[in-house]
């Protein structure tokens, strides 16, 4: 079983996320298998398997997921086998309610929040589209799903542990606990937890009822401690709660909520094995024979959290200041376009577009072009990218944790030097390793760029092959199995669940 030495649960356990291991289609006659997409998916896909007697409840995303779902009744059902098997249960949600849910409130309304991304001036602006999609999208959804979760507790016998994911499901925990009080209740975000003042964008109807609904849980998770403490000081300031802020602790009635951190990471052995294949190698060979002297790259989906408008401004001061490095330097810009039926982010896209133009023909040459942008998913070549690159660019407006910057230091081969955002969880743990970039100040960025670029070749080395050690030694397997050690020392608590 994952998990620490002394500690494990030995409780069922039902895992609730939005998007689940693996998603159904239809070929000609033929149904079809893919494994599920997103960073939360493949960090957990090849751990819950490990674990006695758990159930995946996730969302019937496609068609055929629908068929499934209904020809077994909505219950659950094993998928895979060996160390692949796991047992799932999709819920079906229509196609209206499911926008509802996912577009309107969300994404973009709770995504932008938490990454801080409104611009309070003009946006947002709630109307009754917002509160009836809050209403009869968000709200039934979660419905819809801790009734499930309820019946797979239910059918163990009460007393299961339960990990939600996710902002997708904040009122979740509540439910299930009115209706199984002896339920232990664990709830994972991936993303930032701002402070209470961020969260008055919403009224008092919404931003309680989320805060409400995450105190149905015993522990409530985070990657960073600053995302941590926010929450519990939310609690105090919005719902006026009386919390520890040193134990991270929030009294609910007769229960105690309290707060952790546990900086999510990466399976190294398998990625390493991954960035060694012949795929990634084909795609080294292929931009190795076409790299500048400097090589700059940025992974990201086009999301206005990840800054990357402001990233390529930055380049374009860089290259201002330093006319010496026209046709040294190359920046390669590797973007998978992200929820492009969300206006924002359809208009974030295409900015993108515009700023790269603009610097392209501001500094190319007829035989160089400063930015190689690249709108597509493939992660053979992303990887194959993160051997080469001398600066990788992470200079998100606020990032939850920020995956690239393990992946990326643990392959690299050149010595690279992770020019990382304050903002992004990651800079907890290899902020001392990195050059700090300050997301909304474009000059330091450039100047911050400069220093990576020229920084000496041993200084590099050391904090490559620092940043690198760390990613080994907190991998994705010492993440899980935190929590589930934690879960076992707290559930063993009288006062863990009442």
């Amino acid at each position: 079983m994952v998990g620490g030495e002394e500690e494990t649960i030995e409780n069922p356990v039902v895992l609730v996320s939005h998007r689940g291991p693996v998603q159904f289609a239809r070929q000609g006659n033929e149904r079809t298998v893919d494994r599920g997409g997103g960073g939360l998916v493949t960090a957990l896909s090849g751990l819950i398997p490990d674990l006695d007697h758990a159930v995946w409840v996730c969302a019937a995303l496609t068609d055929e997921d629908e068929v499934v779902a209904a020809e077994h009744d909505g219950a659950g059902f094993d998928v895979g086998e060996g160390n692949d098997h796991v047992r799932l249960r999709m819920v079906v949600v229509d196609d209206e309610t499911h926008d509802q849910f996912y577009s309107i409130v969300a994404n973009p309304l709770l995504w932008f929040i938490q990454h801080q991304l409104w611009d309070t001036k003009v946006s947002p602006e709630l109307t009754r589209r917002e509160h009836d999609a809050f209403t009869d999208g968000y709200v039934e959804v979660n419905r819809s799903f801790a009734h499930a979760v309820v019946e797979e507790v239910e059918a163990s016998g009460g007393a299961a542990t339960v990990m939600v994911h996710d902002y997708h499901f904040y009122l979740l925990p509540e439910l299930v606990r009115e209706r199984c009080p002896e339920v232990f209740l664990h709830h994972f975000v991936h993303i930032p937890w701002p402070s209470s003042d961020a969260w008055r964008v919403l009224p008092p109807v919404m931003r309680e009822a989320i805060f409400n609904g995450m105190l149905g849980n015993d522990v409530v998770a985070f990657h960073t401690e600053r995302s941590a403490r926010n929450f519990v000081l939310g609690c105090e300031e919005l719902l006026d709660l009386p919390v520890d802020l040193d134990a991270r602790s929030v009294t609910v009635g007769d229960r105690s909520v309290v707060a952790r951190a546990y900086p999510i990471s990466i399976d190294a052995d398998d990625f390493e094995a991954r960035a060694a294949s012949d795929p990634v190698t084909e795609h080294r060979e292929a931009l190795e024979s076409t790299r500048r002297d400097h090589l700059l790259l940025r992974v990201d989906r086009t999301d206005p959290s990840k800054n990357i408008v402001r990233g390529f401004r930055a380049f374009d001061l860089l290259l201002r200041d330093h006319p010496e490095l026209a046709g040294q330097v190359s920046f390669l810009a590797l973007l998978q376009p992200s929820r492009q039926d969300v206006e924002e982010y359809a208009d974030y896209t295409a900015l993108i577009r515009r700023v790269v133009a603009d610097v392209n023909l501001e500094h190319g040459t007829a035989d160089w072009q400063p930015i190689d942008l690249r709108l597509e998913e493939d992660l053979d070549l992303a990887v194959a990218a993160y051997t080469l690159f001398d600066v990788l660019v992470v200079n998100a407006v606020v990032d939850g944790m920020n995956l690239v910057a393990k992946e990326a230091v643990l392959v690299n081969r050149r010595n690279g030097v992770l020019a990382l955002s304050e903002n992004a969880g990651a800079h907890e743990e290899l902020g001392k390793l990195a050059v700090t970039l300050y997301p909304f100040d474009l000059q330091q960025q450039a100047d911050a760029l400069y220093e990576a670029i020229t920084m000496p070749t041993d200084e590099r080395r050391r904090r490559r092959e620092a940043a690198a050690d760390h990613v080994r030694s907190h991998d994705v397997s010492g993440w899980f199995g935190a929590q589930l050690d934690d879960i076992a020392c707290l559930r063993s608590l009288p006062e863990a669940s009442t």
